[in-house]
């Protein structure tokens, strides 16, 4: 048991210098998680919109007052790749782009002018309704990787210090 322990002490101390900090450090009552709570979506045109709107709102948890604004703006496309002889589309690339902003409402600065985005695969096959429903299907993933990213970055600019609660 000691040696384990004595093996262990110098790899404990060497993460601890690593630099890495706890992101969500104090809990639900820390900066991070008492920032990302006042901030309030705003609309977003759209199905994709409706769909990333709603992802972002079940990740921040606004507790009802904002001191940020969050808004956003998508670009939501559909490519063509694979090409059949018959000159038919056999793949597409759904691409899902986000440029945010995160808005104090006090002073109405920007604190945070980013974007974030993500693609995915569909398979183009016989069926048009399956086709149409591998689309929407992708665009509801898409939208939750984009809310991930976006909440990622606005938890690291308020543990940097770009943001802080009331």
């Amino acid at each position: 048991m000691n040696k384990t322990v004595a093996l262990l002490a110098p790899l404990a101390l060497a993460l601890s210098a690593c630099g890495l900090h706890p992101m969500y450090q104090g809990g639900s009552g820390g900066a991070v998680a008492t920032t990302l709570s006042a901030v309030e979506v705003a609309p977003i045109q759209g199905q994709s919109g409706w769909l990333v709107a709603n992802a972002l709102k079940d990740r921040l948890a606004n507790n009802g007052t904002a001191a940020y604004r969050l808004e956003v703006k998508l670009d939501d496309q559909i490519i063509g790749l694979g090409v059949r002889r018959d000159d038919s589309v056999s793949r597409e690339r759904r691409t899902l782009r986000a440029r945010y902003q995160l808005i104090d409402l006090r002073n109405g600065q920007v604190v945070l002018d980013a974007t974030a985005g993500s693609d995915a695969g569909i398979d183009v096959v016989g069926s048009e309704y399956a086709t149409i429903a591998a689309e929407k299907s992708a665009l509801e993933r898409l939208s939750g990787i984009v809310a991930d990213q976006i909440v990622a970055r606005l938890a690291r600019t308020v543990r940097e210090g770009g943001a802080r609660p009331k």
